[in-house]
């Protein structure tokens, strides 16, 4: 028996009883474990979607990519384009009851610019970022940066008090104090099993209506429980018998029961999608070899990547699709034909041959609990064995995997080789916000890809003046990651959220937003 038809036979009855919530109270089952609490020290989503509950962004991305106001009330524009001057709206108050000064601001983006790649860029571009006086904070460039409002946006930068943000990025920050809609509660929190959020009264939202990442956070729940699950069966019965609200990732094999299932309803909000991806360390052999990394270009059919997380669910996917996010303006096919034309067995095997691959053995680490990972890494492993190369495949919690892909140590030392993991299609919709499509070394993404013409491109990007420009870069760039293969996108899928039929109003986002939801 397949694994899929294994899958549907399991009967989703006996669960192990959750507590009942009550009117006020929402119960969500996260995609994984809340392992680590700073967004800045990790890139996981589950971490993401913790920060946007506890922390504020000066500037929020809406449905139409545009960028407004958040906590700044506004900003102004010198003439030459080089001076901008942000302003803090009133009413900014952290969780400590301190209030919320321009100099947090200020040490939270350079914090943030360690690791992001936008914010990378920007403090390549800025003279000096300093605070005027409690409201205002200043940025001075050596050039016009036009993207800084999305930097702001769409890029996870979040405000911290100072003395949160003047840890090291390299190191995790040791409070959970924002001033978002919701306050963590880290006495319930008990890494595996659950997490704990109340609603902060000193919260002054917008008086917008929500739009993704931008407008008013209004809170209508008391409190939100994370209650983790990893198996995804038992998630799916708690949800049908009423024991919990929310379940962020169904799997996609039981979204057609749940469909049919009374009070429970399946949804796909996010608009952009989630690229799978093959991340491969360039540190090391074998996969230091670029010629080892183009040879399995022809082999790698996106076809069978996607079908290993959507099924027959086939509207749920897109194949062939390149490195930017397909239907977003960066999109392109140039070079694309790699992966577009007929897939060729028997000529990736000759490549691998004539790269000099000698046998070294391909360390792969593989989440248990994040289904749709593992079965990419299943036809990960399927396809690197057909080419002839040896697999040591070492299956590992998703806590575990997010730790040892941070290793830089060689493989035998606690490393890597390659592991595969999913991105959100926002991030990787264009050049200067994909972590994993850079060419900076042991400064970027984990695998640490070196190209200093995919850099050169990637700034030429940042510089363009109109999106006609932009897509004429990401074009050139598309076609030197070809080349060098920072990594490899294994087509696009778009995840169904699945909930109680009473809950309303879900922000249709990439990740899920506990602000404008609420109980009928």
């Amino acid at each position: 028996m397949r694994r899929r038809d294994l899958i549907k036979a399991i009967p989703l009855l006996a669960t192990p009883a959750l507590a009942q919530g009550n009117a006020k109270t929402l119960r969500f089952v996260p995609q994984a474990n809340l392992s680590s609490l700073d967004p800045v020290w990790t890139t996981a989503t589950v971490a993401i979607n913790h920060a946007y509950m506890v922390y504020d962004t000066l500037y929020g991305i809406d449905r139409a990519g545009d960028c407004k106001p958040q906590m700044c009330a506004g900003h102004e524009i010198s003439d030459n384009d080089l001076t901008w001057t942000f302003t803090l709206r009133d009413g900014l108050v952290f969780h400590d009851k301190e209030k919320v000064k321009a100099q947090d601001c200020v040490v939270s983006v350079k914090r943030w610019a360690m690791k992001d790649p936008f914010g990378q860029q920007l403090m390549l571009t800025a003279n000096e970022i300093t605070a005027l006086d409690d409201r205002r904070f200043q940025i001075r460039l050596k050039k016009p940066f036009q993207q800084m409002r999305y930097a702001f946006g769409a890029r996870n930068c979040f405000m911290m008090p100072e003395r949160m943000a003047l840890t090291k990025a390299s190191e995790q920050i040791k409070e959970t104090i924002g001033s978002g809609p919701y306050q963590f509660l880290p006495d319930q929190w008990v890494s595996g099993a659950r997490a704990a959020y109340s609603r902060y009264d000193g919260y002054v939202p917008r008086q917008e209506k929500p739009d993704y990442f931008s407008g008013g956070k209004v809170v209508n729940f008391d409190r939100v429980e994370w209650i983790v699950q990893p198996d995804p069966s038992t998630a799916a019965a708690a949800l049908q018998k009423g024991e919990t609200d929310w379940v962020e990732l169904p799997l996609i094999d039981l979204c057609p029961m749940l469909r049919k299932s009374p009070d429970v309803l399946v949804k796909v909000f996010d608009p952009y999608g989630w690229q799978p991806i093959l991340a491969m360390n360039h540190l090391y052999p074998p996969f230091d070899n670029v010629k080892l990394r183009r040879a399995l270009l022809p082999a790698i059919d996106q076809h069978a990547f996607v079908e290993a997380i959507v099924g027959e669910q086939s509207e749920l996917g897109r194949a062939p699709v390149g490195f930017f996010t397909e239907g977003q303006p960066m999109a392109t096919h140039a070079g694309l034909e790699v992966l577009s034309g007929p897939r060729d067995l028997a000529l990736a095997k000759k490549l691998v041959a004539e790269s000099g691959y000698k046998g070294e053995p391909v360390l792969m680490i593989v989440p248990s609990d994040q289904p749709a990972i593992n079965q990419v890494a299943q036809v990960t492993r399927e396809l690197f064995q057909k080419l002839g190369l040896t697999v040591d495949y070492q299956v590992m919690d998703w806590g575990s995997v997010m730790t040892r892909r941070a290793n830089q140590n060689p493989p035998n030392q606690g490393g890597w080789n390659a592991f595969n993991t999913l991105w959100g299609g926002l991030t990787v919709s264009n050049p200067g916000s994909s972590y994993p499509l850079r060419g900076n070394g042991k400064k970027g993404w984990f695998g640490w890809p070196t190209d200093e013409r995919l850099e050169t491109a990637r700034e030429a990007w940042f510089d363009a003046p109109d999106l006609a420009a932009q897509k004429v870069v990401a074009a050139r760039i598309q076609v030197q990651a070809f080349e060098t293969v920072p990594y490899i996108p294994l087509g696009q899928v778009f995840q169904p959220t699945a909930f109680r039929s009473d809950i309303k109003d879900i922000v249709a986002a990439a990740i899920p937003l506990f602000w404008g939801v609420r109980r009928e």
